[in-house]
């Protein structure tokens, strides 16, 4: 890679992630959650936060070896025990209204080998620990944003009969492109991207479908929506009335179902990583909105464990539409990371819904969201459905049928 291109490259990359990512505002506080393996990306965003006046910046490093050591062998009483003291990190983020950057760049398989029960027991007690930050993010109280960057490990599963620099060059050159990094003005060509978006949500939003109805090979799924359902597209807006981009990159359109009236059967397209694990060849059979039955050709065991976090995790709580064409599925590249596979594909959620996908819904309680279909749960985990045999009908409340997808395109 050109040294020089590639350092203009990650320095505009940056900007991007603090400038459209989170909307870094003067006395904000940020923080960055990345791997030790990014500090050049670390170092960058930092600076660039302050640049917009940002009041701090608190980096939250990972490594990975070091996380799959603690979950292989620490003693279990304290993977299931998440510790009180990132409780109330966590609490005091929200108490600053922290803009939030993930950084993700993990091999999709570091931790295949370590014991599914284990690392089952360590995402319940996280999940369970860090609920109230999650719910906040989930109804967008505050900014956040999921980016990626190019980990050695990953970049060579995704570019197997590439030498371990090829590898990472390539990974790094995927970023920036589907990320629009390699545009003259990236923030110019995201502000054009988020409103095309945007006008394809609010089309739906004005048909207020009743139910979709999917059909593909293995699939035959009809998905009720609530009344009042909100689609939205690539930009949210927090408690604080500031625009953010919660995914870059990102081509859907995404919208909470009724997790009560979800019927049928559906096949996933493409491989997932979750849990440091691969899961793929899945195949669900849905009846009044559970998971009655499952099978994986390859990850049953981590399937099942994340079938079995909450009730929740049984239902579903988000339905994206993404065409075909669009470029990440164009490339004809697999990358192992739900953050680019999903937006290659249609996808549905596992676990919990958006409050925001409902009208008013940040304004409800939990309660209230549950009596109006929203599902609830302490996880939240995308699987990729779509293909170019995909077609999709949007039903009304009076029965008319509107053609949604065809052959995995807008109709």
């Amino acid at each position: 890679m050109n040294s020089a291109k590639f350092k203009e490259n990650l320095d505009k990359y940056a900007h991007l992630i603090v400038e459209m990512g989170v909307n870094v505002q003067q006395s904000h506080t940020v923080v960055l959650q990345i791997n030790v393996e990014q500090a050049p990306l670390a170092r960058l965003i930092t600076k660039k936060a302050y640049e917009l006046k940002a009041a701090e910046v608190i980096v939250e490093w990972s490594d990975e070896i070091i996380q799959k050591e603690f979950l292989a062998h620490a003693s279990f009483d304290r993977i299931e025990d998440f510790p009180q003291y990132k409780i109330e990190q966590a609490d005091e983020w929200l108490r600053k209204g922290a803009s939030r950057i993930s950084v993700i760049s993990s091999d999709p398989g570091a931790l295949a080998d370590v014991d599914s029960q284990r690392v089952a027991a360590y995402q319940k007690a996280a999940g369970k620990g860090l609920a109230k930050l999650r719910k906040a993010t989930q109804s967008n109280q505050v900014s956040w944003t999921v980016v990626a960057a190019a980990g050695e490990n990953w970049a060579q599963k995704v570019f197997p009969d590439l030498t371990k620099e090829q590898a990472v060059d390539a990974l790094w050159n995927e970023i920036f492109k589907t990320a629009r990094v390699d545009h003259e003005d990236p923030v110019a060509a995201w502000k054009k991207h988020d409103d095309a978006l945007e006008a394809k949500a609010n089309e739906l939003n004005e048909q207020q479908f009743d139910t979709l109805h999917y059909k593909a090979p293995g699939t035959d799924l009809t998905i009720g929506l609530p009344k009042n359902h909100l689609w939205e597209g690539a930009g949210s807006f927090n408690a604080r009335g500031e625009k953010f981009i919660a995914n870059m990159p990102t081509e859907e359109v995404f919208t909470a179902p009724d997790s009560r009236r979800i019927d049928g059967f559906i096949s996933s397209t493409k491989p997932l990583s979750y849990a440091g694990s691969i899961i793929s060849g899945m195949k669900f059979t849905f009846k009044d909105g559970k998971v009655i039955d499952f099978s994986a050709e390859k990850g049953q065991d981590v399937l099942k464990n994340l079938l079995e976090t909450d009730e929740g995790a049984k239902s579903l709580g988000e339905v994206a539409l993404v065409p075909d064409p669009s470029p990440i599925s164009q490339s004809g590249i697999i990358f192992f990371n739900t953050l680019f596979d999903e937006n290659a594909s249609n996808h549905l959620a596992l676990g919990s819904a958006y409050a925001f996908n409902l009208q008013d819904g940040t304004e409800m309680s939990d309660e209230e969201l549950k009596e109006r279909g929203l599902n609830l749960s302490q996880t939240h985990v995308d699987f990729m459905v779509g293909s170019n045999q995909m077609s999709i009908d949007g039903i009304k409340a009076d029965g008319t049928v509107i053609p949604v997808f065809r052959d995995g395109d807008w109709a």
